[in-house]
């Protein structure tokens, strides 16, 4: 890769940012389309959130993706919202936009297009979705208007009550659900589908974020972490279907980089760059 004062950069803001795969699927396109850009993943702590953020107009960078634990904070220190990433309040996607910055939100759609090219329909389904943070709020939007009955778990109660109430304003199917629900084979058994949106999964020792002994073989679980997690394996050893977060990675990717380039992204491309890295 040639790197010259014409370059134009893009990247994703996080913290950590050490394991995004991002960096391959996007100078993977760059590359394949003979596009003079460069993906840069940013070490971002949360104490630099708002100085990063303004440093995009001053380096004249041409946007950023946002990641873990940025996508609700950023809201507060860009000049626009999308109407989705306003409805959601949280942003995956910055376009530096004539020294706007304007704040979109492409998880959701990304997610509802790896679950169209799985071949899993959620019209009429009874979905669990596990987690109300920026994730679980850019799914949710989508879900909530689909899905027969939308029951969302958090570990803090308060977090889940408030999505539920912003979400009522799309559809009235939507509830909140308490630990002992989410661990009753009298509620799971009665669920089509469940969400994980928590980083539960992304280390070794980390918790299952439910009793997976009472899945059963006609479910679909999903986890947004994009590696099967150990959610993911117990679901196939019952015989779920299962579809971790790779799909909605390289979707809401695809979308980022139509944004940010006016291209059409070489989808097949960016999921070969994606599927040599794991």
């Amino acid at each position: 890769m040639h790197i010259s004062g014409k370059t134009k950069i893009v990247g994703i803001f996080g913290s950590p940012i050490e394991h995004s795969l991002s960096p391959y699927m996007h100078n993977a396109a760059f590359k394949h389309l003979h596009l003079d850009f460069c993906y840069v993943p940013f070490l971002v702590n949360p104490e630099s959130l708002p100085a990063a953020v303004k440093a995009l107009k001053a380096l004249s960078i041409v946007g950023v993706n946002v990641t873990i634990p940025h996508k609700e904070k950023v809201v507060s220190f860009l000049d626009d919202l999308s109407e989705e990433a306003k409805f959601i309040g949280s942003v995956n996607t910055i376009i530096n936009s004539k020294g706007k910055l304007v704040g979109l939100n492409t998880d959701g759609k990304g997610f509802m297009s790896s679950l169209a090219e799985a071949g899993i329909n959620i019209s009429g389904k009874k979905i669990l979705l596990i987690g109300a943070g920026g994730a679980a709020r850019a799914v949710s939007y989508y879900l909530c208007k689909t899905a027969s009955h939308l029951f969302i778990y958090n570990r803090t109660a308060r977090r889940a009550e408030s999505l539920q109430a912003h979400l009522s304003q799309l559809n009235k199917n939507v509830s909140t659900v308490n630990e002992d629900s989410i661990n009753s084979g009298l509620f799971i058994r009665d669920i089509d589908m469940i969400v994980n949106s928590t980083p539960l999964g992304m280390k070794s020792d980390d918790p299952m974020p439910f009793n997976t002994t009472l899945l059963k073989a006609h479910q679909i679980v999903c986890d947004l972490i994009y590696a099967d997690t150990p959610l993911i394996k117990a679901a196939s050893k019952v015989g779920c279907k299962t579809l971790n977060g790779m799909g909605m990675l390289l979707w809401q990717g695809a979308l980022a980089f139509r944004e940010w380039t006016g291209l059409e992204p070489p989808i097949e491309i960016m999921r070969e760059a994606l599927s040599g890295k794991i």
